[in-house]
C-alpha cells in the first residue's frame, strides 16, 4: 500500500498514530525512573530514548507536548537526575501498565509491583527487575517547534551490566540481556542477533586490467 502525503492527513487519527510510529522498525523500550523533591517516585514506559554521543557518554529521550502534566518532566526539572531501565519479557506487563495515567502522588512502581532499587547514592530510582540500567542527569533541552514536542539531552553518568551480557569488545549483548523492542505504540518483541560484522571499510578493486 501507498499513502501520500493527504491520505496521512485524513487517516483516523488512531490509526494514523499506529502506522508512523511502526513505520520506522523496532525501537527500544525503557522505563525512565524518577522521584520529586517531594520523595514521590515515577516511572514510564518510553521508546523514544535514542544514543547522543560517546564521549561525553550522552543520550536523548523526546516528550509529548507540556500542555498537561508530564511527571517524568517535572521531576527531572526538580532534581536534575533520572534512570533508564531496559525492559525485558518478565516484566513485560507491568512496564506496559506504567503508561496509565495515575494520579500525581501515586507511585507507578507501588501500582505495578515494580522494585525501586538505589544505587551507589543516585537519588532517582532503578528499576531492581531491569537487567541493564543507566543512571542520568539533565544537560539541556530543545523545544521540537514543528509539534511541540520537547527533545530532552542527559548526561550518562552511571552504567551497570550483567557480566554475561557484554561482548569483548565493549558491546552489550542484548540478546542476553533479554532486552525488550518495541513496534509501534503498544506492540513489544524479542529480537534475535543474526550477525556481527567487522568495521566497514572501503572495498579495494584489485581487478587489473
Amino acid at each position: 500500500m501507498h499513502f501520500n502525503l493527504s491520505d496521512l492527513k485524513n487517516l483516523p487519527n488512531r490509526f494514523r498514530a499506529n502506522l508512523i510510529n511502526s513505520s520506522t522498525g523496532y525501537r527500544p523500550s525503557n522505563l525512565l525512573g524518577t522521584k520529586s523533591d517531594q520523595g514521590v517516585t515515577n516511572l514510564a514506559v518510553f521508546n523514544s530514548i535514542s544514543h547522543i554521543g560517546s564521549e561525553p557518554a550522552m543520550l536523548g529521550f523526546v516528550l509529548r507536548p507540556l500542555t498537561v502534566r508530564r511527571d517524568t518532566y517535572d521531576n527531572i526539572k526538580a532534581t536534575g537526575l533520572f534512570t533508564v531501565n531496559h525492559v525485558n519479557a518478565s516484566i513485560l506487563e507491568q512496564s506496559h501498565q506504567t503508561s496509565a495515567k495515575y494520579g500525581d502522588n501515586e507511585s507507578e512502581f507501588i501500582k505495578t509491583g515494580l522494585t525501586e532499587e538505589y544505587l551507589d547514592g543516585f537519588h532517582a530510582p532503578y528499576v531492581k527487575e531491569s537487567s541493564i540500567k543507566l543512571g542520568c542527569s539533565y544537560i539541556n533541552e530543545y523545544t521540537i517547534e514543528e509539534n511541540g514536542c520537547v527533545l530532552v539531552i542527559g548526561a550518562i553518568n552511571h552504567l551497570y551490566v550483567p557480566d554475561d551480557a557484554l561482548f569483548e569488545d565493549g558491546t552489550i549483548n542484548l540478546e542476553t540481556a533479554k532486552s525488550i523492542a518495541n513496534i509501534g505504540l503498544d506492540g513489544y518483541a524479542l529480537p534475535k542477533l543474526l550477525k556481527r560484522f567487522a568495521y566497514a571499510r572501503p572495498i579495494e578493486n584489485t581487478t587489473e586490467k
